[in-house]
């Protein structure tokens, strides 16, 4: 929602954010800004913080959350934005124009599939405890699944029959065009049947408590094996967790899940007390679900099966959490379980306290990608050179420029080779070195020598400054392009900030341009004014201008290596092929080589 929506500048004009917040969160005064205990994580030392106008906005250092006060309203009812928008409208006496006619059928669609799912997760948890659900407890008692367990997650038996949930849902005057659309039901020639039959049913929910989908596990020989709701309105294959409504709480202590691949494993989990657990929900990890672990997590515990698939999919699960959680310092390690076990089949055979000790076991997500491409150079090449010269490659691209040397240590014991062939073969490791000869760079002693734009340094720093003074958006968003940001996430934020630059004034007008953006507003929420993690404080607005100054210089600087690159080539490709350089290049090559040297 654009930050020039006149009600919510209304809103934020009407609504003092301090005295709204603080029927929800006792506040005290420290300094300019009230603190109090964050009402979204459990925590015994006040880490949420509310600055009053004309900021208008909290921020919690323990959780991350932050935003304007719709943002706050919105996670504390489980609003959407529009109905947060309109409830606090009615609160500061705001006209509101109607909802668009589309709007309103398609809130009313997602309201009629929620109650869908509700009746029949009721039906499906009847059917489970009634005789006719005998072989789906007989299982459940087989995996060792007690009573507590079935009713928290309300599992349930969906009966051997056509018609059984399509007349429970006609009973309870549900439409079955919806139901339908809510993947329970199927449309046949002669009407509609029953989509799930003779399994035992696993119903998803929704952090707000709703329940969005179903998974149905066979009972016989039935095939597939698993039948899972496809996507919905209000379900999207590969964007939710399994049990994370329920993990979420648990993990508020220590910020810490555990990521299985089923949700029978997931189940098992929280039967032995590790209520931490989430389930990837068939399919393979994906940015969508580390986005949502990001919320609630700083350590993430991947265990997948002890098999050859589980290892296939733990090594991309990795990938996938490493590069999704990486920006907000959250720490991935891999459980490695022995061949044949699933987490349900270890904890059963090992104990609580065995799955403990695979937890303290864990490989940092690091170690676990390289072991897995370590093994493959072990097999793949005849000579310990020719190893070396990969290895090195593999830690330059998977690990921190500090940490080199302790990997290569790490991966020259693997490989039983000398760590000094892998410092040697640096040279090598790197393609740029091959490349056409080039003529002498220009000289280091000049102030600009070292200087270099590191880009997720720089592009936090210029959203933090846009964040505390939004008004410098207009004055550089022709001299700062978006396309100098390498980081797409980063890229698009700010594009949104410059994008609507003559409306913001004031931290709120940002806040307020990610209303229905979650993730970006998670992201704005991480770079706020207060932020531990930032690298520059700033006085005030000359500062903060003071720095972009020198990012617009940095960046020019690097369009003239850049530039001074290319021409050098050009030059290299002419001289190699006993061509003349025409003049025009070579006065732009001692152009380029003067303003270097400045």
């Amino acid at each position: 929602m654009p930050s020039d929506d006149p009600v919510v500048r209304e809103i934020h004009a009407r609504i003092d954010i301090v005295s709204f917040i603080g029927q929800y969160v006792d506040l005290k005064k420290r300094g300019r800004d009230f603190v109090g205990l964050c009402p979204f994580h459990g925590e015994k030392t006040p880490s949420f913080h509310v600055h009053p106008a004309p900021d208008n906005f909290f921020k919690c250092f323990g959780c991350g959350v932050g935003g304007d006060v719709l943002a706050f309203v919105r996670r504390h009812e489980n609003l959407t934005f529009g109905d947060a928008k309109r409830m606090l409208a009615a609160k500061a006496g705001i006209e509101i124009a109607p909802e668009r006619p589309g709007a309103v059928r398609a809130r009313s669609e997602r309201e009629a599939i929620f109650e869908a799912n509700r009746v029949a997760r009721e039906f499906f948890a009847r059917h489970l405890r009634e005789p006719g659900g005998a072989r789906a407890r007989d299982y459940l008692e087989r995996r060792g699944f007690g009573e507590a367990v079935r009713e928290r997650f309300e599992l349930g038996y969906a009966p051997e029959r056509w018609d059984a949930l399509v007349h429970e849902l006609q009973g309870a005057g549900v439409d079955l065009a919806v139901a339908a659309r809510a993947g329970l039901v199927k449309a046949g020639q002669s009407g509609y049947y029953d989509f799930y039959r003779d399994r035992l049913m696993v119903p998803t929910a929704a952090t707000t408590g709703e329940t969005i989908a179903f998974g149905g596990r066979a009972l016989g020989d039935a095939e597939p094996k698993y039948l899972n709701t496809a996507t919905t309105p209000v379900y999207t294959k590969g964007r939710h967790l399994f049990a994370l409504n329920l993990a979420r709480r648990a993990a508020r202590a220590d910020r810490t899940m555990i990521v299985v691949e089923g949700y029978l494993d997931c189940i098992a989990l929280h039967q032995a007390g590790f209520e931490n657990a989430v389930a990837a929900l068939g399919t393979s990890f994906t940015d969508e679900q580390a986005a949502e672990l990001r919320k609630y997590a700083d350590y993430v515990f991947l265990c997948f099966d002890g098999d050859a698939a589980g290892s296939s999919a733990a090594t991309k699960a990795v990938e996938t959490a490493s590069h999704a959680l990486e920006h907000a310092g959250s720490s991935v390690r891999v459980v490695v379980l022995p061949a044949g076990d699933d987490p349900d089949s270890f904890v059963r055979t090992h104990g609580p306290d065995g799955f403990r000790d695979a937890l303290a076991a864990a490989k940092p997500a690091i170690e676990y990608r390289i072991d897995a491409q370590v093994d493959g150079l072990r097999r793949g090449f005849d000579s310990p050179a020719k190893a070396a010269f990969e290895a090195e490659a593999l830690i330059e691209r998977l690990t921190p420029r500090p940490e080199w040397d302790r990997w290569r240590v790490y991966v020259a014991n693997r490989l039983q080779v000398n760590v000094d062939d892998l410092r040697n073969s640096r040279f090598l490791a790197r393609s740029t070195n091959f490349g056409p000869r080039r003529a002498d760079p220009p000289p280091r002693g000049s102030r600009h020598a070292s200087a270099s734009v590191e880009p997720l340094s720089f592009e936090r720093e210029v959203l933090s400054i846009l964040l505390e003074d939004p008004t410098l958006a207009g004055e550089y968003r022709t001299r700062i392009d978006p396309s100098r940001f390498r980081n797409a996430v980063y890229r698009q934020v700010y594009e949104r900030v410059i994008g609507a630059s003559e409306s913001l004034r004031t931290p709120a007008d940002v806040f307020a341009l990610f209303g229905d953006d979650d993730d970006g507003a998670a992201l704005i929420a991480s770079l706020g004014r207060a932020d531990r993690s930032s690298a520059v404080r700033y006085g005030d607005s000359e500062a903060r201008r003071s720095h972009l100054d020198r990012v617009v210089e940095r960046l020019q600087l690097d369009g003239t290596r850049e530039r001074y690159r290319q021409v050098q080539e050009a030059i290299d490709a002419r001289l190699s092929a006993g061509e003349p350089v025409p003049g025009e290049l070579r006065r732009e090559f001692d152009e380029l080589v003067a303003k270097l040297k400045r």
